[in-house]
C-alpha cells in the first residue's frame, strides 16, 4: 500500500484496526477506502456502527434512517466512501456535492482515499 499522509495522529491505528476487524484482504481496494474515510474522521470513527457491520462484512444504510445525527460534512464522507466501496451514488454523491460540504482536511481525506482505491501513486 502506498504511504499515505494520515490527518489525525490516532489515524493510522484506527484504520488498521478497522481493516483488522473486518479481515479486509490486502487486495481489497474498495473496503481500504471506505475505511480510510472513517478512520480519518473523528465523528465516523465514533459512529462506525452505524455505517459498516464488521460481522456480516457490509455497508449499513445510515443516511436514509434516523438512527444517527450525521453533519453534512460526515454525510459528505459516508456517500464518498460508500461510492468508492460499491459505486452508490444519489442527488448528492456528485463529486461537486460533495467537495463542498468539506473543509480542507476532509478534502485532503476524500483524495486520498480515491488515490487508495484507484491505485493512484
Amino acid at each position: 500500500m502506498v504511504t499515505r499522509i494520515l490527518i489525525l495522529s490516532s489515524h493510522k491505528e484506527w484504520y488498521d484496526q478497522l481493516l483488522k476487524e473486518d479481515g479486509t484482504h490486502p487486495d481489497d481496494r474498495e473496503r481500504m477506502a471506505l475505511f480510510f474515510v472513517i478512520s480519518g474522521n473523528r465523528d465516523l470513527y465514533q459512529k462506525r456502527s452505524f455505517i459498516y457491520d464488521f460481522k456480516k462484512h457490509h455497508i449499513l444504510d445510515c443516511l436514509s434512517n434516523r438512527e444517527v445525527d450525521f453533519s453534512s460534512g460526515s454525510k459528505a464522507l459516508i456517500r464518498l466512501g460508500f461510492n468508492l466501496y460499491n459505486g452508490y451514488s444519489d442527488e448528492e454523491s456528485s463529486p461537486f456535492s460533495l467537495m463542498c460540504h468539506l473543509d480542507g482536511e476532509n478534502r485532503k481525506l476524500a483524495l486520498d482515499a480515491i488515490s487508495i482505491r484507484f491505485a493512484i501513486h
